[in-house]
């Protein structure tokens, strides 16, 4: 569970400064970048990276994702437990559907860690209050003070903070949000449960992770309550409702570039839609922006080239985004008609047309792209999801 870390008082001296590269966020996408931009073979870069939080302190998900991601970028000492199925409860049936692909559980303070410890960068505890775009520095402003550089990446979450206008909340921001406790305990299935006492319009899950069980609710109507939802999963699942944790989780691609700064993660809606699986492609899009960082650094291309360049590579996406989101909405229609549902669960049940879709749904954002030395990616055909 998190432990508060973060630096109080005294301790928040005034911070200032010019850097290279300022990376506001220390969580997948923020630290994926960070780790990029460290493999250059050109002089080290000045790079910040900022966080109101400590690196590691606040965990909010229930931290899986596939195993060949972590392995590829040196993490496989984070997992905690491994998966090669996936248990879909629905009312009178269960269904076992296996995956191509082995599943992981993971501890999100080891991770976050093991991938800081890739970079080579300055870190600071700063909360990020705004922005003032210029050319070529835009100033961030923080809580501790201003913070100069060319280069700004926004990994801090939904709120999208470096963005220009307001911030969108919920219930109007395009939003799904989860709930979940963390006791004690073990299981060997990592389970969805498609019922309707839970919630209509989202699913309720079971992650075990070794000595621990992640149970929770996620509802894409962000207007749903899911506490009590939770509380009644817990029960049914016999397990203490101990160490509440939540989250807002975007489900609508968002642009990754805006206003001269670079956006990745949850702040450019990298989560996927229905399946509400946003590590994966936080990791993935970090690494892709890292990469064009990294090249505006080497003097292999302009600011410019790096934001058109970085944003195609995202744009390249929408269609599965917008595949996903459609199955996501037809979501709310199958859960309540108990009948229609039990079929849906049994049809998906078929190995080859899950062996079709997994394949096709990995390739959104593939692991061997964490292997890939290409300084300009391009995503995977595949990754259309037709």
């Amino acid at each position: 569970m998190p432990v508060r870390a973060t630096k109080r008082g005294a301790e928040r001296t005034p911070l200032g400064g010019r850097y290279d590269v300022l990376i506001c966020g220390a969580s997948f996408a923020g630290l994926a970048a960070a780790r990029e931009i460290s493999s250059s073979p050109a002089r080290a870069a000045d790079v910040l990276v900022i966080d109101r939080y400590e690196i590691g302190e606040r965990q909010t998900s229930a931290c899986a994702a596939p195993t060949q991601w972590l392995e590829n970028l040196g993490l496989a000492d984070a997992i905690l437990q491994t998966f090669d199925e996936i248990v879909v409860h629905a009312p009178g049936r269960t269904v076992r559907w296996p995956m191509p692909y082995e599943f992981c559980t993971f501890d999100y303070r080891m991770l976050c860690a093991l991938l800081a410890a890739q970079g080579n960068f300055t870190f600071e505890t700063a909360k990020v209050q705004g922005i003032r775009r210029g050319d070529p520095d835009h100033v961030v402003v923080t809580d501790r003070g201003e913070l100069a550089a060319p280069l700004v990446l926004d990994a801090l979450g939904w709120r999208r903070v470096l963005g220009p206008g307001d911030v969108v909340q919920p219930p109007e921001a395009l939003l799904s949000r989860g709930l979940e406790v963390h006791p004690d305990g073990t299981s060997p299935d990592l389970a969805l449960y498609l019922d309707q006492r839970y919630v209509t319009a989202g699913y309720g899950w079971s992650f075990p992770a070794r000595d621990e069980v992640r149970v929770g609710v996620g509802s894409f109507d962000p207007r749903d309550r899911v506490k009590d939802p939770t509380l009644l999963l817990a029960g049914d699942l016999e397990v203490e409702p101990l160490g509440f944790q939540g989250n807002w989780i975007p489900h609508a691609l968002r642009p990754a570039v805006e206003g001269d700064v670079f956006f990745a993660g949850d702040s450019a809606g990298h989560c996927l839609p229905a399946t509400a699986e946003g590590i994966r492609t936080a990791l993935y899009f970090g690494v892709a922006c890292g990469r064009e960082l990294r090249a505006v650094l080497e003097g292999r291309q302009t600011r410019a080239e790096a934001l058109a360049r970085y944003g195609a590579f995202s744009d390249a996406h929408e269609r599965a985004f917008r595949l996903l989101k459609r199955s996501q909405d037809i979501v709310g229609r199958i859960v309540p008609r108990e009948r229609l549902l039990r079929l849906v669960v049994r049809a998906l049940g078929n190995r080859r047309a899950l062996a079709w879709f997994f394949a096709r749904y990995m390739a959104v954002a593939p692991p061997e792209f964490a292997l890939s030395t290409d300084a300009h990616p391009r995503p995977d055909r595949a990754a259309v999801l037709v």
